[in-house]
């Protein structure tokens, strides 16, 4: 499917140097895209809402609200809602607007390290259709993408009509969202991998790259449990474990992205043998390789599932329960430890029993302690986590810059 550029803002006749404009104009196509930006996020979270709400929310004048939401209206991204709403006195009433989520989606693709999460995403956020793809021996990079490529379009194929806008892409370990692409992911034995330039090939859709823990971040503060928050920790504990940290509406991401490694942060009391060669690091201890070895070496599992254990919590294994709220108290050590260093507003933590289980969510807030445990939160997307991760780092950008959109790209799939 072609790239099609974003419109083109006409730029503004100069000003004549007798009377300087206070503003540069250069500035304009910065300013309309940050206006953009907020009617949009302004109509995720209230719509359907009338234009004369928006400009009051938001500050803009209604002249510039309803420029924006016509330009808004015209990419697809919103529409006006069926029932006018009473203006409350004379005249016309209002017609709200609203989101348009029944054409416009975003694809995702997560690599973990046992499967690839393959999902499209609507302008909500919520996942439409999603695929899981094992890995068969070793996880090649170009195989992984390929395939995941592959499996994108078949999503498509089954949906005719919907208009895909991009991809994004997600996973742990070190990821350059500037270069968009994995530097490093030592347990898939991935080294500088250029995803975005692989898929952009393969699907002919711009594409967009980030860390898990980032991309998930910014999903929260749009769709889940970190609206309105002025800051927020996002804690993500897998088979690799990572944070991420945003405030004042932006994720830090460090020189080349290398912010939230956190994975050789020192467990006091630790035992477990971590490849850099010491014991006792944060991911070695939490991985869930570690919590399926335990769960296997109990008799608990047969296999390398840590949804397994959950299961068999669930069917009463007095082990399985141990080996999850052992494993939650000593994340919430690990959030103590954030909190004390970066004081967020908003903890969200992604961890499968914190997920499940209320007595995992009590064991980690135990462990943060009574005076700060109430701004930990398990995540907003506890049965779509991986998909959501894969396609927020696509919808970050969207909501970030609408006026971006291509404006021409045709409905047929890739």
């Amino acid at each position: 499917m072609p790239r099609t550029a974003a419109p083109i803002l006409s730029s503004p006749s100069t000003t004549p140097s007798s009377s300087p404009s206070p503003i540069p104009r250069v500035a304009d196509p910065d300013r309309r895209r940050t206006s953009a930006s907020v009617v949009l996020r302004s109509v995720l979270e209230h719509g359907p809402v009338a234009r004369s709400t928006i400009a009051r929310l938001t500050g803009l004048s209604p002249a510039s609200v309803t420029g924006h939401c016509a330009r808004l209206a015209g990419l697809g991204l919103i529409r006006e809602a069926a029932a006018p709403r009473p203006s409350g006195g004379v005249g016309r009433p209002h017609v709200p607007v609203d989101l348009d989520d029944s054409r416009l989606v975003v694809g995702g693709v997560h690599v973990a390290v046992p499967y690839t999460t393959v999902a499209l995403l609507d302008l909500r956020g919520r996942v439409v259709a999603h695929r899981e793809i094992p890995h068969s021996g070793p996880a090649d990079p170009y195989d992984v993408l390929d395939r995941a490529a592959g499996t994108l379009a078949a999503l498509l194929g089954e949906r005719p009509g919907v208009r895909p806008l991009g991809v994004g892409f997600a996973a742990g370990g070190w990821v350059d969202r500037a270069s968009g692409a994995v530097v490093e992911h030592p347990l898939l034995g991935w080294r500088e991998v250029p995803v975005r330039e692989v898929l952009e090939a393969r699907t002919g859709l711009p594409v967009h790259v980030d860390g898990h823990a980032r991309a998930l971040v910014n999903a929260e503060r749009l769709f889940g449990r970190a609206r309105g928050s002025r800051s927020v920790l996002h804690l993500f504990v897998g088979n690799v474990v990572d944070a991420a940290f945003a405030t004042n509406d932006e994720v830090h991401h460090g020189p080349r992205s290398q912010a939230g490694a956190i994975a050789h942060l020192p467990v006091p009391g630790g035992t477990e043998r971590c490849a850099c060669g010491r014991t006792g690091c944060l991911q070695a201890e939490l991985s869930e390789r570690t919590l399926c070895r335990r769960a296997r070496a109990a008799g608990v599992i047969g296999g390398w599932n840590p949804r397994h254990v959950v299961r068999a919590a669930r069917d009463g294994d007095a082990t399985a329960v141990r080996l999850l709220t052992e494993r939650a108290r000593t994340t919430g050590r690990a959030v103590g430890l954030l909190l004390d260093v970066l004081n967020p507003e908003t903890v969200v933590v992604t961890e499968i029993g914190v997920l499940s289980r209320e007595d995992c969510l009590g064991a980690l807030r135990a462990a943060v302690g009574d005076g700060r445990a109430a701004s930990v939160v398990p995540s907003g997307f506890p049965d779509s986590v991986l998909a959501v991760a894969g396609g927020s780092a696509a919808l970050d950008v969207l909501y970030r810059d609408p006026l971006g959109v291509p404006s021409g790209v045709s409905p047929e799939v890739i």
